[in-house]
């Protein structure tokens, strides 16, 4: 391939020179620098970087650049991840009835606009089966409990499980909860830390929970807003990668909100995911630091 890169990404203790200790290592090692983002958090005492090289450049494979840049990791006190643009990553979408962010995620994918393979497609109901096949998918069906069936608990942990095994058969980059209107299971957060990736109907913090848009129609809000957010055990709380917002009246019904919200809904997610396979976020806390 070409254009076929290694990302660097690490996060280290902030001191003087590891700018130096890094670009001196690339240089090195012959590495043509094609992209390089930076960021020192001061409160934290915290350094961040994202380093974007020509794999043709560099004269060893990414096993080897791995093993040797860990040394500098572990010389820095830092986290790093590295990743190769010649290897596609692997996505898998959880999905239930909404199809808006399932149609705008396949759609990009089939149109090449994201560097993605779809796996599956898990939904616990089957409404968006013909939409997944259609694309040449495969789609598995998990039913969920209903809320008056004396056995739910039971039943929900038993489908939780299934979903896992199908998940993590694929061993995927991300979770994709699009429109996934389940809460994942505190265990499911921790096993799939950093890479279950959630759209939440509301520019979080505000509105958290169910039924948003009703909440902010009946707040009177003059701004509606949609956000990408790692998903952890607290629920719509985890590290946001991403937001927008889009302006509304007094004249706008909750109906109103509802589907001017998706289109938000679709862009959000899109970027957020785009971003995230691209490993332009570092998670610190429950911040993000995302280069774009």
């Amino acid at each position: 391939m070409e254009d076929r890169r290694y990302v660097i990404t690490l996060s280290c203790p902030d001191r003087t020179g590891v700018v130096a200790r890094i670009s001196g290592f690339l240089a090195d090692a012959g590495a043509w620098i094609t992209e390089a983002g930076y960021h020192s958090d001061a409160d934290a005492k915290v350094f961040c970087t994202r380093q974007v090289i020509d794999a043709a450049s560099v004269p060893y494979g990414v096993e080897e650049l791995r093993e040797r840049f860990g040394e500098v990791a572990v010389e820095l006190g830092g986290t790093y991840r590295i990743s190769d643009t010649g290897r596609r990553k692997r996505v898998v979408l959880l999905v239930t009835r909404e199809s808006h962010c399932l149609h705008d995620l396949l759609g990009r994918v089939w149109a090449d606009e994201l560097p993605v393979e779809v796996t599956k497609v898990i939904g616990n109901h089957d409404v968006l089966e013909p939409l997944v096949t259609a694309h040449g998918l495969p789609f598995h069906h998990v039913p969920f409990p209903g809320p008056r069936d004396e056995a739910r608990e039971q039943g929900k942990v038993a489908a939780f499980q299934q979903v896992r095994e199908l998940v993590d058969a694929d061993d995927p980059d991300a979770i994709v909860l699009a429109r996934f209107m389940q809460v994942l299971p505190a265990h499911l957060c921790e096993a799939w830390a950093g890479r279950a990736i959630n759209i939440h109907h509301s520019f979080l913090p505000s509105f958290a929970g169910a039924r948003p848009y009703h909440q902010a129609h009946t707040r009177g809000v003059k701004l509606i807003g949609a956000t990408c957010h790692y998903a952890t055990a607290d629920l719509d709380a985890g590290p946001i990668i991403e937001q927008d917002v889009i302006r509304v009246d007094h004249g706008d019904t909750a109906a109103d909100m509802v589907r001017r919200g998706r289109d938000i809904e679709r862009l959000v997610l899109a970027r957020g995911l785009r971003w995230h396979l691209e490993d332009r976020i570092l998670v610190q806390g429950n911040r993000t630091v995302v280069f774009r």
